[in-house]
C-alpha cells in the first residue's frame, strides 16, 4: 500500500487479533451529494443530521 494512502487508513479493533481496515478516502463527501441531487431534482433538503456514533460489526 503507497505510504500516503497508508496513512489515511485507520485500524480499528474491536477484539484482541481483529483488525478492521477504514479508508476515508473510499468515501464521497456527502455534502456534495446532496447538493448535486437536490440541484438534478432527484432529492430536496430538508434537514442535516450528524452522527452520534458509529457501531460496526
Amino acid at each position: 500500500m503507497d505510504e500516503k494512502v497508508r496513512e489515511q487508513v485507520a485500524n480499528v479493533a474491536g477484539l484482541p487479533g481483529i483488525v478492521a481496515e477504514e479508508a476515508p478516502l473510499a468515501y464521497k463527501d456527502v455534502g456534495a451529494v446532496v447538493d448535486a441531487s437536490d440541484r438534478a431534482g432527484l432529492a430536496r433538503k430538508v434537514a442535516r443530521l450528524a452522527p452520534l456514533v458509529c457501531i460496526k460489526g
